[in-house]
């Protein structure tokens, strides 16, 4: 239970600080926060503004990566927030800093938790004595895996009337989520829920929302409640649904088998594993990276775990043999079992590229996986939705990826897109591939989305044949869900005209600051990278090609001092490559290709950055700072990756570019 939480002498149940306890202020003043750290500052709400805060506090900065390598919250406790620098790239918070501090709340500005899904981040501050969380906003992961842990999240001006002394009644705190996420954070997490829940304390009724239009996402719940019931959902109805599959990988699963065995036993089972799966592929390259090898048995740690959790459950086996993975979750997830109509839950914030062919899918953290793998169904609150429809089509050298970082630019600066389902739609999404439409729900998880979907159409069905020649094309056309006419949008509906896409480029720090690559063209590069999840797709692996094929045939190559690598996002894009002959074009001009799997995207392969100096163009979907090593990260489209390596600057590809001669630098 919260500590945080009390009940009076009359069994009213009030949040009330305590005297002897401190609250933390995440200030845009990273001194101040060093101040706070070592006892030497005490800030009043009154003396902090929301504008003298920090936003965009993402969950690299809370738990880096070599934090995560550690599976026991108290263990990653030591080192919270170690990803957050000052100017000379030197730790604000040392080991130890928050849990020493004597703090119980700490405060921060918008969007709080952006970024990946890791479930370490919330715990880092949990197992430092934190058990108020203060921001002016959350990102949806995150939000959930604060819930999930039964941390109180509140804002601002509850905070100030906290800290003259008042007690406020909890229902402040618990009113303005659903009653299944309420309840969960009044029994003090979700696996206090679940048993109250089993026991009979607490029961969850289908929502009563009466006939009405529904989005893609509120269609898909609809089919999935757990009672069985053909119902009609609307936004913020509670409801607890079914789950289809789902997947973990070897930076999350250890966890997942832990508070599996602590809650229910060794002997513990879980539901349907023919559609969940284990994936060896984030921590695949680690070994080879020289910072992390002192972290290496930590690392192994999570693999045995890892290896020992699909032995004992049965679930799909996706396990690296010989150093060789059959590829990133997200791609082979897609490739393999995920279908239309489905609703899939895994440890990753890029769950939601199985939207790309008509799932609804999207990331959760350790200890709600655990809860709907054992039992087969999660608590969800169904979400808002935003709509984009798409006309024209997109230019010569523009990509989806183009198209996503435009509207992470615009609509997700707003706040637009915040927890919410991003549907694509309209005449327009015909002229995308299924590839493409992978691409942009993959970043919806950048948007602070809730998800992203798109409408499924034949184009869907003949990818997933293409994938899985014995699937039921029939079968999946049924599956399909579209919209309903009239369906409501709290996100609005938005047009899109894809004509008037311009290659852009995210410069560094965030994915959210894109601008046009026509002012970004004096940038020059040191480091090309294409892959990821997000662009290791076979689609992605063509544009590479094309560009690179063009450059040839003109008699240019990569630009000296420039390193162009290409990794595969699975073994069937890997072989699509070779049968393409696009190995010997890539061997020809020196690309360094790396086998499927993940790594530079998150600090652990090749293709990272090794000095603060160096500048990296990069087709992954993000880029704070020190994610992808201490240089510079620009994202871009595989087109503007492949062009720039060329170039040696950061450039987009134009049909007819390479005759002309382009300055290369030394």
């Amino acid at each position: 239970m919260n500590p945080l939480i009390h009940t009076t002498s009359d069994g009213r149940r009030v949040v009330r600080l305590s005297q002897d306890k401190r609250v933390l202020f995440l200030t845009r003043d990273l001194g101040r926060i060093g101040e706070q750290l070592r006892g030497e500052l005490d800030l009043a709400a009154s003396e902090v503004t929301p504008e003298e805060l920090l936003d965009d506090i993402n969950t690299d900065t809370m738990t880096p990566a070599w934090v995560c390598f550690r599976h026991k919250p108290a263990d990653i406790a030591l080192d919270a927030y170690a990803g957050l620098l000052d100017s000379e790239g030197q730790r604000v918070f040392g080991t130890r800093a928050l849990m020493d501090g004597n703090f119980e709340v700490i405060v921060s500005g918008h969007r709080k938790g952006t970024g990946s899904s890791r479930e370490t981040a919330p715990q880092c501050e949990k197992w430092s004595g934190i058990h108020l969380v203060i921001a002016s906003s959350f990102a949806p992961i995150h939000l959930a895996n604060n819930l999930n842990l039964g941390q109180l999240m509140g804002d601002h001006a509850q905070l100030e009337r906290l800290m003259a002394g008042e007690e406020l009644p909890l229902e402040e705190f618990t009113a303005k989520y659903d009653a299944v996420s309420g309840a969960i954070l009044e029994a003090g997490g979700l696996f206090h829920f679940a048993e109250k829940f089993e026991s009979g304390a607490i029961t969850v009724a289908d929502p009563a929302t009466e006939r009405r239009p529904m989005t893609m996402a509120e269609k898909i719940l609809a089919r999935h409640l757990k009672s069985g019931a053909e119902g009609y959902l609307k936004p913020g109805d509670p409801c607890l649904v079914n789950v289809d599959g789902g997947y973990s990988h070897e930076f999350t699963t250890a966890q997942v088998h832990h508070f599996l065995e602590e809650q229910h036993g060794r002997d513990y089972q879980v539901q349907n594993p023919i559609k969940f799966a284990v994936f060896e592929d984030h921590l695949l390259f680690a070994d080879d990276v020289p910072r992390l090898q002192p972290l290496s048995d930590e690392i192994q740690v999570l693999r045995d775990m890892q290896n020992e959790f699909q032995a004992h459950t049965g679930v799909r086996d996706y396990s690296a043999h010989d150093g060789e993975s059959p590829g990133i979750c997200h791609q082979v997830a897609r490739e393999q079992f995920i279908d239309p109509g489905d609703f899939i839950q895994a440890t990753d914030s890029h769950t939601c590229m199985g939207g790309g062919h008509n799932a609804l899918a999207w990331g959760v953290g350790a200890t709600e996986y655990a809860g709907l793998i054992f039992a087969g169904f999660t608590a969800v609150k169904v979400p808002e939705s935003i709509r984009f429809e798409l006309h024209g089509e997109l230019g010569p050298g523009v990509a989806a990826k183009d198209l996503i970082l435009y509207i992470l630019s615009t609509f997700a600066v707003s706040e637009d897109t915040l927890d919410r389902v991003m549907e694509f739609g309209g005449p327009a999404l015909a002229s995308i591939s299924v590839d493409e439409r992978a691409t942009l729900t993959n970043m919806a998880t950048e948007c602070s989305a809730r998800s992203g979907i798109c409408e499924g159409d034949e184009k869907t069905i003949e990818w997933i044949m293409a994938q899985r020649p014995d699937a039921d094309a029939d079968a999946l056309r049924a599956r399909i869900v579209q919209a309903d006419e009239g369906a409501e949008y709290a996100g609005g509906v938005h047009t899109i005209d894809l004509t008037t896409i311009q290659p852009m480029a995210a410069t560094p720090g965030d994915p959210t600051y894109g601008k046009p690559i026509t002012e970004l063209e004096s940038v020059v590069i040191d480091i090309a990278y294409g892959g990821s999840c997000t662009a290791g797709k076979h689609e992605d692996i063509d544009f590479y090609a094309k560009v690179l094929s063009e450059a040839r045939d003109a008699g240019q190559g990569i630009a000296p001092g420039v390193t162009l690598f290409i990794q595969f996002g699975s073994e069937s894009v890997q072989e699509y490559a070779r049968s393409e002959g696009y190995l010997d074009l890539f061997g020809e001009l020196g690309v360094r290709v790396i086998l499927p799997g993940c790594g530079a995207c998150i600090g652990c392969g090749p293709g990272v950055s090794e000095e603060s100096s160096q500048v990296t163009v990069s087709a992954i979907n993000r880029n704070f700072q020190g994610r992808s090593g201490p240089g510079q990260l620009y994202l871009a489209s595989p087109l503007t990756v492949a062009a720039s390596a060329i170039a040696g600057r950061i450039t987009s590809y134009q049909p007819g570019m390479f005759p002309v001669s382009i300055p290369q630098h030394a």
